[in-house]
């Protein structure tokens, strides 16, 4: 049992972190920067159960902003940097710092998702309900 969560751990950090498609580990996550896929393209996984929502900007901000912060202010206590110079160095390491990690992050929560089958508690039906219309007015859009 423990070296099939070893595995599952490993695979959803190298299919996350890479932006591979967490089912074939194939086919790309990501359409741009931040933006998911509809489908992957080599296994056709509909990433629609993809919900990371904000998620990545949450870990971002507290485990590279809040580490990145002590950095900015050990600087200026220990050099006494005037605070333009401050500035000019916190502020493109903040957002450098904060802005990088938001795509592996949003991957890793995306393949952690679809190994784990995660759904909000209850919305099951709902999900299924939503997915059906959107399939339903796709075939009218691809039929006419």
């Amino acid at each position: 049992m423990e070296e099939t969560e070893k595995g599952k751990w490993a695979w959803i950090l190298k299919s996350g972190w890479k932006g591979l498609c967490p089912r074939c580990g194939e086919g790309h996550m990501f359409r741009s920067w931040l933006k998911i896929s509809d489908r992957c393209e080599k296994c056709g996984l509909d990433y629609r159960f993809a919900s990371p929502d904000d998620g990545p900007a949450f870990f971002s901000l507290c485990f590279v902003a809040f580490p990145l912060l002590f950095v900015v202010v050990w600087l200026q206590v220990s050099l006494g940097l005037p605070i333009p110079v401050l500035f000019l160095i916190g502020v493109p390491l903040m957002g450098l710092g904060c802005l990088l990690p938001l795509r592996p992050i949003k991957g890793w929560l995306v393949a952690s998702q679809y190994v784990n089958n995660a759904i909000e508690a209850g919305t099951e039906k709902l999900w299924a309900d939503m997915h059906a219309r959107e399939d339903e007015a796709r075939n009218d859009r691809l039929d006419s």
